[in-house]
């Protein structure tokens, strides 16, 4: 008697999820950092207190002494203010990270068969998303006080693009230190003493030449600058072209040479 021998079929090796995939788990991942907020209303509290208090000072504390009124300093200030929020809220990428990895919440996402990139992509655009809120807190509640657009909605939309593609560009540098902080406190103090002197020794506030020649040399170049300049030009009429250019190139500077630190330091990490 033969005797037959069925032999199963050898499993393949898993294979890596294919792009759509990949950015199917990214947004799914995304939408869960979203949904959170929820849960955790102080994340969203953090996005709006900030950008109500700042504007609310500088244009009634600062606005009479540096331009005479506060409705003409309110019209200047506004774009700088929403750029330099935009830097600040990228500290909530580094402590949301650095929180994560610390509870081990990436340990446990990596053990599920997604793409391996997608729990720190789903992280950097979903805080990317929550500044969609801040810009429109700034520009309505800049609209009661008086701060008037004169560029319609094709202004506006180019503004919010713009400063969401800086944003990106600078959650890198957000990722690179949640990822290598070994704490919370760490991160909040490397963020903050890297956000402070670019956003302050800008033009963001007050107009460049109303400072020392020798700071004005680096307030020219400074990618703060060139940002709060393109966002009036795209809010408030003016040139707009030069200053959105260099920024994009600031802004693309900025993350090719993060984004792969950023990556080693977060492969390494985790």
């Amino acid at each position: 008697m033969t005797t037959i021998t069925r032999t199963a079929p050898a499993v393949a090796a898993s294979a890596r999820p294919g792009a759509r995939a990949a950015l199917s788990h990214t947004m799914t991942l995304a939408w869960r950092s979203l949904v959170q907020i929820k849960h955790n209303p102080m994340e969203l509290l953090d996005l709006s207190v900030q950008p109500i208090m700042f504007l609310l000072l500088f244009t009634y504390v600062f606005g009479g002494a540096i331009a005479g009124s506060t409705g003409d300093y309110l019209q200047f200030a506004l774009p700088g203010l929403v750029a330099q929020n935009m830097l600040f809220a990228s500290m909530t990428t580094a402590v949301g990270l650095s929180t994560d990895i610390g509870k081990g919440v990436f340990d446990r996402l990596r053990s599920l068969p997604i793409a391996r990139f997608a729990p720190l992509a789903g992280r950097i655009v979903a805080d990317t998303l929550k500044q969609v809120w801040a810009f429109a807190l700034f520009l309505g509640l800049g609209m009661v006080l008086g701060f008037r657009v004169h560029t319609g909605v094709a202004g506006v939309l180019g503004a919010l693009a713009l400063l969401l593609t800086f944003a990106l560009a600078m959650s890198w540098t957000a990722v690179l230190v949640g990822v290598t902080a070994s704490s919370q406190e760490k991160v909040q103090i490397m963020m903050f003493s890297l956000m402070m002197p670019i956003t302050f020794t800008s033009n963001a506030f007050v107009a460049t030449d109303t400072m020392p020649s020798w700071l004005q040399r680096w307030v020219e170049v400074n990618p703060v600058s060139h940002l709060a300049d393109a966002v009036r030009g795209l809010l408030g009429g003016g040139p707009v072209a030069p200053d959105t250019t260099v920024s994009l190139l600031w802004a693309a500077g900025i993350a090719v040479v993060f984004a792969p630190l950023a990556v080693r330091a977060f492969r390494n990490r985790t």
